[in-house]
């Protein structure tokens, strides 16, 4: 069957394609189609709307896709789970909702690279400004925003042992800042979240369910894409499979925008038949462009998990018994608070693990309970405790996400290469090296009970290693694997997103950055898509707003300033 035409088709109904259904169809000239290959985010689910549920939809086939890598050779052949999301709003709507831009020195290592000149800190900042209303901030505040449909909480971190945390870091000679997404990252703050009087606020429901009363946009649930139509060198339309309905349907577009993250949109190229050209027809796909670079460049976050048991009854273990977990639902549904209305990552910090890098390597999310992502306890764990989530920020291993069939409903193989280079093995040594050195301060001794995990049989370097080859989980950041720049591997153009070599084909999401910035990703996918919304309508430019930020070493303003 073949569907009337539309301006713009974005395939994905994530955090960058809200936005862009958003942007886009604010000119009621333009007909805008979203196919989001999930489910609808009802308003009724509790297991995406109530912050502390987010462990529920992991590994649930209604919520997640369920990616697995290919065995990683430098992890004992393990295949590391891969959740993404798979409903409404992409992964946003299954995230740990915590909000993180990068680095501002992240967007200069972007601009560096040839043609990238236009993504500097200063031509971006404008853009995270756009999306955000930050509750916290001073309303004269140069870095934040006060008018964006993402309203932004910042945590309480109140309690013992959020106090002994902020003590412990300073104690272990590391700073307190203002806000890590102001003027200085480095530090120790309360983190900003994506959580909205006591609901988790998707890219879905700021960007999208406020505008879906518009005649001129359209968004299919269900809709999975399956190939990108090509009349010649221009793509034309998309072919799209419905859940529960036989054969495909087809959709006609102006433009057709990818917008399904770092796995699903370098795979729907390269089902498409953009792509390195030998490995296409190897798998019989006809070659629309021989673009190497696709699936290429692929790039994560890998963290583990330090956990101490707790001997005062002062974290939020019990909350999660079985036996009180009605009452704290109940409690949530009625008003909206309690401990089902806080996502618990309310604090953290960067740090440097050396001198040898300008800006932070680490990141550091702190819980005030021992529990893994999925909920799964340590050995000796299941009473009190507390813990930090920790891990390299900008590694150099590289991987590649490639199609192993021209069957669009077979896996793409994931390969992310962890720990595959010096300076992750010497990183991840600092970083266990810099965390024991925090949760052993003189603050924490009235709350230790002692390390569960990795525990003190872990001690050496080589023993370090081991632990997070067996234990270290992806943090779920996957992206690069279709990149901007003008070079022979890039993918995007970084002045208007088009996709090389082809005409009428965009992409906007994680899959373009460069390299991986060093925090969530989920602010730097929101801003890129605002940005190239304006890139995309061919509007001028918000002006950059070249600011000045902390550099270690250099800048020597007051921390808050």
């Amino acid at each position: 069957m073949t569907a009337s035409h539309h301006d713009f088709v974005i395939v994905g109904g994530g955090s960058a394609g809200s936005v862009l259904a958003n942007r886009l169809s604010e000119d009621p000239a333009n007909r805008v189609l979203v196919l989001e290959a999930g489910r609808p985010d009802y308003a009724f689910d509790v297991f995406i709307h109530m912050p502390a549920a987010l462990a529920f939809p992991i590994g649930s086939r209604f919520y997640d896709w369920k990616y697995e890598s290919e065995p990683e050779p430098h992890m004992g052949g393990r295949r590391v789970y891969h959740a993404r999301g798979k409903v409404l709003g992409g992964s946003s709507s299954v995230n740990g909702m915590i909000f993180q831009r990068g680095n501002p020195l992240d967007y200069e290592r972007w601009a560096a690279d040839p043609g990238m000149e236009t993504w500097d800190h200063a031509h971006c900042l404008p853009y995270f400004k756009k999306m955000e209303n930050c509750l916290a901030a001073a309303s004269d505040d140069a870095f934040r925003g006060h008018d964006g449909p993402l309203v932004l909480e910042r945590g309480p971190a109140r309690g013992p042992l959020f106090g002994a945390f902020f003590a412990a870091v300073q104690e272990a000679g590391y700073p307190l800042t203002d806000d890590v997404n102001g003027y200085r990252q480095e530090g120790f703050a309360a983190f900003d979240r994506n959580v909205h009087e006591g609901r988790r606020l998707s890219a879905a429901r700021a960007y999208l369910h406020p505008v879906m009363s518009r005649p001129n946009l359209e968004v299919k649930t269900f809709a999975y894409g399956t190939r990108i139509l090509f009349e010649g060198d221009r793509a034309v339309g998309v072919r799209y499979a419905r859940s529960g309905r036989r054969g495909t349907d087809t959709v006609r577009a102006g433009e057709v925008v990818l917008c399904g993250g770092a796995i699903n949109s370098p795979q729907l190229l390269q089902l498409s038949g953009v792509g390195a050209a030998a490995e296409l027809r190897a798998l019989g796909i006809d070659v629309i462009a021989d673009l190497p670079g696709v699936g290429e460049n692929l790039q994560d976050h890998l963290e583990v998990y330090v956990q101490h048991a707790c001997t005062q009854p002062v974290s939020m273990a019990p909350y999660f018994a079985m036996r009180k977990r009605p009452k704290v639902g109940l409690e949530w549904l009625l008003r909206k608070s309690g401990p089902g209305a806080t996502n618990h990552f309310e604090a953290g910090g960067f740090v440097r693990s050396n001198e040898d890098v300008a800006y932070p390597n680490l990141m550091f999310h702190f819980l005030p309970i021992a529990v893994r992502y999925d909920g799964t306890l340590p050995p000796g764990g299941g009473g009190h405790g507390y813990q930090v989530h920790i891990g390299p920020m900008y590694s150099d291993a590289r991987g590649t996400c490639k199609i192993v069939s021209d069957d669009p409903r077979k896996k793409p193989a994931l390969r992310f290469n962890y720990l595959s280079t010096d300076q992750d093995r010497r990183e991840w040594v600092e970083a266990i090296r810099v965390t024991r050195s925090i949760l052993e301060a003189p603050a924490f001794e009235p709350f230790s009970g002692g390390e569960l995990s990795p525990g003190k049989e872990v001690a050496t370097d080589e023993q370090v290693l081991d632990w997070v080859a067996r234990d270290a989980e992806t943090a779920l950041h996957p992206s690069c694997t279709a990149r901007m720049g003008t070079d022979q591997r890039s993918v995007i153009d970084p002045l208007d997103m088009r996709v090389r070599g082809v005409q009428g084909l965009r992409v906007v999401d994680a899959s373009v950055f460069p390299y991986v910035t060093n925090g969530n990703i989920y602010a730097p996918v929101m801003m890129t898509a605002e940005k190239a919304a304006d890139l995309i309508l061919g509007n001028t430019p918000l002006a950059a707003e070249p600011v000045e930020f902390y550099r270690h070493g250099e800048s020597a303003a007051p921390v808050g300033a």
